[in-house]
Parts: C-alpha cells; sequence; structure tokens
C-alpha cells in the first residue's frame, strides 16, 4: 500500500513539537507500507535552496516546501503561509500516483489537496482532525467575519462528505462532529488519539541545556513541568497566577515552563512583575522530543493549560500523553474528556478554571500526598501502554486503511 501523508508542520524526534505524524508513518513502513510525507522545512531545519526538496530518511520519503512558519506570525502572514503551503501541497499531491492519502489538520485547508486527489483522481483520503475547525478558531475570536466563518463551515462540511474516513483524536472531537453534521457518524470508525510513545520516554538522550535546565530546579520539594507551545490558547498566565499564589504558600514547589511561541515574552514579564520569575518558575527555550525524557524524568508533575474556553477542552494535547509515557501525575485546568480521564483513572490532577487561592492551597496539599502520587505515577504509565501506546494508534489506523483501500500492505 502506498500512503501521501500531509501534514503541513511535520517533526522529527531530534527537533521539537509533536512527532505523531513521524511516529504513526513510520509504523506504517513497519507494516510494508510506501509513505510519502508531503510538509513544510518549518520544523525540518536544512539548507533549501529549491521551492521542493526530497529527501529519505527512516524509511520515509519527505517532499518539503520551502516555506517557513512561525506561531508569532501575524494574521496576515499566517494566511499567506497557509494559502501558498494549500496550492504546492495540491500539485505536488496530484503528481504522487498513490492508493489513499492521510491529510493530518490543522489547518482545515490541509484537506483541500486531498479533497482535489478525490475530486480529479478518485484517490480516498482519511481526515484527521486535530482541531475542530472552523468552531475552535471562531470561539477564540481568531476569525469574526461571519462570511469567512460561513465559508469555512461549509468547507468543513465537503472535506468531511467526501473523505472516506474521519479520525478524530478525542471524543469530545468526535462528538463535536457528530453533533454538527450527523451524517458522517459512519465515517468516524474510532477515536485514535494523540501517542503516549512509551519507548521513546523509557530511555534518555541528555545533553548539556537539559542537564542545565534540571540543575536550576533539583532542590525543590515538587515541580511541575510544562513543555510546548506559549500561544494564546495555552492559556499560560494561569501558570503564572498559580505559581505566585503557590510562592506566598510553600516555597518549596516549583514550575518549568519549555517551549516558545507568541506569548512567550509576555509571560516572562508577568511572572518578573509578579517577583517570581527564577524564583518558583522557570521559563526555558524548547528542547527536542529525544531529549524531554530526561526533564520529565526529573520532575514529579507533567502539566497542560488552556483558556477558559469550552471548545478547547476537546484538544488531545501532546504534553497529555508524553506525560503519562513518562510515567508522571497530569496537571490541567480545564474539564471534558481529559479531566474525566485523570478523574476515572487517577492520574493527576484538574483544577478550575478560575484560580484563586483556595485552590492553590487544595493544590499544595495535593502535592504533600506522597503515596497518592506514587499511585498515580503507576496508574499513568499502566494507561499509557494499554490505551495510548504507539503499537495500539498505528493498528486503529492500519484497520482505517486496509478497509478502505481494499489492500493488505
Amino acid at each position: 500500500m502506498k500512503i501521501i501523508y500531509i501534514h503541513q508542520y511535520f517533526n522529527f524526534p531530534n527537533a521539537n513539537g509533536g512527532t505523531r505524524s513521524y511516529d504513526l508513518a513510520t509504523q506504517f513502513v513497519k507494516n510494508g507500507c510506501d509513505v510519502e510525507i508531503i510538509t513544510t522545512a518549518a520544523n525540518i531545519p536544512g539548507q533549501y535552496k529549491k521551492k521542493w526538496t526530497q529527501i529519505e530518511r527512516d524509511g520515509l520519503n519527505l517532499h518539503i516546501l520551502n516555506l517557513h512558519y512561525e506561531n508569532s506570525f501575524g494574521h496576515a502572514k499566517r494566511i499567506f503561509v497557509f494559502l501558498k503551503f494549500l496550492v504546492e501541497a495540491t500539485l505536488k499531491c496530484l503528481s504522487i500516483k498513490t492508493d489513499i492519502v492521510v491529510a493530518t489538520s490543522t489547518p482545515l485547508t490541509i484537506g483541500i489537496p486531498a479533497l482535489l486527489k478525490r475530486v480529479l483522481q478518485r484517490t480516498p483520503y482519511v481526515f484527521e482532525v486535530r482541531d475542530v475547525w472552523p468552531e475552535t478558531v471562531i470561539a477564540v475570536g481568531a476569525v469574526k467575519n461571519p462570511v469567512l466563518c460561513h465559508v469555512l463551515r461549509y468547507l468543513e462540511l465537503i472535506i468531511y462528505r467526501h473523505a472516506s474516513a474521519i479520525v478524530p483524536l478525542s471524543r469530545d472531537m468526535q462528538s463535536s462532529i457528530a453533533k454538527r453534521h450527523p451524517r458522517f457518524i459512519n465515517k468516524m470508525r474510532c477515536v485514535i488519539e494523540n501517542i503516549a510513545e512509551v519507548e521513546r520516554f523509557g530511555r534518555f538522550e541528555l545533553s548539556d541545556e537539559v542537564l542545565s535546565i534540571s540543575e536550576r530546579y533539583r532542590d525543590f520539594r515538587f515541580t511541575i513541568l510544562y513543555a510546548g507551545a506559549f500561544g494564546k490558547v495555552n492559556g499560560l498566565q494561569y501558570a503564572v497566577d498559580l505559581a505566585e499564589h503557590v510562592f506566598a504558600l510553600d516555597k518549596t514547589i516549583a514550575f518549568i515552563l519549555i517551549g516558545k511561541g507568541k506569548e512567550k515574552s509576555d509571560i516572562e514579564e508577568s511572572a518578573k512583575r509578579k517577583g517570581i520569575l527564577n524564583k518558583n518558575i522557570f521559563i526555558f527555550d524548547p528542547v527536542s522530543k529525544n531529549e524531554l525524557p530526561h526533564l520529565y524524568s526529573t520532575a514529579n508533575m507533567g502539566s497542560s493549560f488552556v483558556i477558559n474556553i469550552e471548545e478547547l477542552w476537546a484538544n488531545s494535547a501532546n504534553k497529555f500523553f508524553d506525560t503519562l509515557a513518562a510515567s508522571k501525575p497530569v496537571l490541567i485546568n480545564y474539564g471534558g474528556w481529559q479531566k474525566e480521564t485523570i478523574e476515572t483513572n487517577d492520574i493527576g490532577y484538574v483544577l478550575p478554571p478560575h484560580l484563586d487561592r483556595d485552590a492553590a492551597r487544595a493544590f499544595i496539599e495535593y502535592t504533600r500526598q506522597e503515596e497518592q502520587v506514587r499511585q498515580q505515577c503507576k496508574n499513568a504509565l499502566s494507561l499509557a501502554k494499554e490505551s495510548y501506546s504507539l503499537n495500539v494508534a498505528a493498528s486503529r489506523y492500519m484497520d482505517i486503511l486496509t478497509s478502505t483501500t481494499g489492500l493488505n500492505t
């Protein structure tokens, strides 16, 4: 079976960022598939002199468009990048013969190359929903024009209509799609959440950088790690406010924030104004996925935050699954399926969306329950292996691909 895998922000494990597409694609190869990746140079360092660069790595054949993207880009530049990739990826996709296409959002426009491949060449495609567009971007205020909202909703409908299968990354995403488009329920054969890569988090890649980071917080009694984007939706001001409340009550707890994004300088400035930067909250640049396991191993807890908008609760954040793979409890500040999973399986702690000193005090008390935290570490790893491992995700995906194409490999 030959697969075209379209992901605008494809990552290798030696870079920072999520590796879901890499992990799944390499598993497809192990299952006998031929995989062609269509992506951009955004997360793949190198010297790109031509429009397209083709490389082979880890069994994958990559077509890399010389197009860069940063979370700090303004609205107009982001739109340009999306449209540029849409056009170029469509032409590249149409030029490659394949049995099936996997298109993974975001953005929603990632589905258009697959859609046109289906319409013009009758090639089936699977559409993977990482965020429910356009509902999420409308809810956070990124898109306000009613005409554009209508266009995006219509595009979503057309992409779902022509997809052979739809793969949501959480059951809340599945419910959102089913509620708005009940005719497509049968296309959502299963939910395939983000991946807890237990094997990767079971080994450590040490570097001077990660050793110097962990050295900064080794003397604290309890440490909470955040490793991810510093964007608007990530709501890291909540983490700063939590650190401020905690610092006033217990100076043995530290928060470590690692990553990059448009809001990072504002978060650093806020922590500085509150007098807690480099006291109980430490902010660092991102590290590679291969280096993350060491940092998780030296922390007591992982975390994931979002701003208080209910549509964001459906997320399937890498941070959540990385924490479980690292055998650590996870801290969140939102509801939805992750809150239910934490409470049902006893794998972490859920803070209220609206923070106050009482909530901070209750969290401090939780950090002192050493036996409970130890048990949650065991529960987290067990859940990661049983429900969210790469083998589980790849097996579910292969079932979808083989049933859609009628091919075994």
